[in-house]
């Protein structure tokens, strides 16, 4: 799977991901103002992180943006094991820091969104994200509406706490 799309940021396409795009992933989730907005912890949990993320590469789930031949952002249909969940499916996406605000994360969840639809029958996409994390300004954007919040969704070392919000999306 390739795209280019009018509208899509100059040099950039879309290919489904692979398992060399795991050293990307790694990188970016590394970068403080990545890094902030997911819940790991440390190295160990990183690489559990990266594993499951681009393990779905096996199910054609999971479609990589590339710009100038380099991945600069990774989209991921979290596939259901079971039928009756299988209309609905949650996804993670994540751009690296010098690619964002250059339409790279509008792009990749426009296809995703398409392959959950079109391959996977898949008719609600949903997400987690942080309750102040920016990135919520997209998915509003692109259709997603707030359907829950957690308040004590993640415990810090100094004993606070950070919300998440939930949201989905008729597809």
């Amino acid at each position: 799977m390739t795209t280019q799309n009018q509208g899509t940021p100059t040099g950039v396409h879309i290919r489904y991901t692979d398992l060399s795009d795991a050293k990307y992933l790694r990188e970016w989730l590394h970068e403080p103002d990545v890094f902030r907005w997911f819940p790991m912890a440390d190295e160990i949990e990183i690489d559990d992180a990266v594993a499951r993320w681009v393990g779905f590469s096996r199910y054609r789930c999971s479609l990589t943006a590339v710009k100038d031949g380099i991945p600069c952002g990774i989209a991921t249909l979290y596939l259901q094991p079971y039928r009756r969940l299988a209309h609905q499916c949650e996804f993670g996406i994540i751009v690296g820091g010098n690619n964002r605000n250059l339409g790279i994360g509008t792009l990749l969840i426009n296809a995703l969104t398409h392959l959950a639809k079109e391959n996977f029958k898949i008719e609600l996409l949903h997400l987690q994200v942080y309750a102040d994390n920016p990135a919520k300004r997209l998915y509003s954007r692109l259709g997603f509406k707030e359907f829950g919040h957690q308040e004590k969704w993640i415990k810090e070392s100094d004993g606070s706490y950070v919300a998440r919000t939930f949201m989905e999306k008729d597809i």
